[in-house]
């Protein structure tokens, strides 16, 4: 006959006809489900823009897919009242994100990459990042135009270890306390007199277009930023070859590389939301890929300090050997506390 045909009928149910392609035929709902893919995205302003970012990016690259947005509500984001160090770390605000993809829910997810754990769940890997914005952080304040400025006793609002070890190792006499929220919500907190001052990661601000007067930025010496601020990742489940050669039009090798070096310390820091971790990993004007890190105590009565450089190719491996001193600098102890 040229061809051969399959016929399934169950309850008195057609299921498609499925044809040889001797005939040249297509199904063409294959190929509309094929062009539509889910994106899952937490529903914040900030997680919504970027997730607007990637859509674009994917469209651009690739003209005839249909992206669907699908927010995902997180434990990161309904609880609020108190800081994620007491109740499971960031990996809060990917958790339903990353069930929803393994499930099959949603083909891929995009996230502040910062806030991505650094070991991912079995089955599910980080595929690309976008362009990094600037990963410094900002000091905000009605009152200061920087932490030296502050007078003893202000209070410095922040529910990131990292930053309130830094804080405190450098200025003691300040008070460090939390403030949870989005970024409208921390700003408007600082602006209504519950805290004298508030740090943010400027990447967050700018694509929310929140820059504002009374904004310093810090520079990297003065305050570390977290392993992989400023980039956005992209996840899909690890065999999703579809997906992931889809991703691979969008994603900026460089941001890629770098992070990867920084997530590499934290993973041999077993870095998380309780243990204060510093990293930036930048690539300069001769190519060589500079590794700034830090570990410190989440009170600020010591912080511990190293860097790298070398090839942009060794960067995971730089990342593993400058966790490994970190840890022998901090001992055993402070991990198993």
């Amino acid at each position: 006959m040229g061809c051969s045909v399959l016929v399934t009928i169950a309850a008195n149910t057609y299921v498609t006809l499925m044809l040889s392609s001797a005939i040249g035929y297509e199904d063409p709902m294959s190929k509309v489900n094929q062009n539509i893919v889910r994106l899952g995205s937490r529903g914040s302003p900030l997680a919504l823009a970027q997730s607007q970012m990637v859509q674009a990016a994917l469209q651009c690259a690739h003209s005839d897919l249909q992206i669907h947005l699908e927010i995902i509500h997180t434990t990161g984001d309904r609880v609020q009242d108190r800081p994620l160090s007491e109740i499971g770390g960031k990996g809060l605000f990917t958790k339903e994100i990353e069930t929803a993809l393994l499930e099959g829910q949603i083909d891929f997810a995009v996230h502040s990459a910062k806030d991505m754990e650094t070991r991912l769940p079995d089955g599910l890997a980080l595929s690309a990042a976008m362009q990094r914005e600037d990963p410094r952080d900002v000091f905000i304040s009605e009152k200061a135009i920087n932490l030296a400025e502050l007078p003893a006793g202000a209070l410095v609002g922040t529910t990131s270890l990292r930053r309130r070890a830094q804080i405190l190792n450098r200025f003691p006499a300040l008070q460090v306390v939390p403030i949870r929220g989005n970024v409208d919500t921390r700003l408007r907190k600082m602006r209504d007199g519950e805290v004298d001052a508030t740090l943010l990661a400027l990447a967050g601000l700018r694509r929310l277009g929140r820059e504002c007067d009374g904004m310093t930025v810090l520079d990297p010496d003065y305050m570390l930023p977290a392993a992989a601020q400023g980039a956005i990742g992209i996840e899909t489940r690890a065999g999703d070859d579809r997906l992931i050669s889809m991703m691979a039009a969008i994603n900026h090798e460089n941001t890629f590389k770098v992070i990867s070096a920084e997530r590499a310390l934290l993973e041999a820091l077993d870095g998380n939301c309780r243990t204060p971790v510093g990293a930036l990993a930048e690539i300069q004007d001769d190519g060589v890929l500079y590794l700034r890190a830090l570990l410190a105590d989440p009170d600020g009565a010591w912080l511990h300090s190293t860097e790298r450089r070398g090839f942009l190719e060794d960067g995971v491996m730089m990342g593993k050997d400058a966790g490994a001193e970190l840890r022998g600098l901090a001992g055993g102890a402070f991990f198993d506390d």
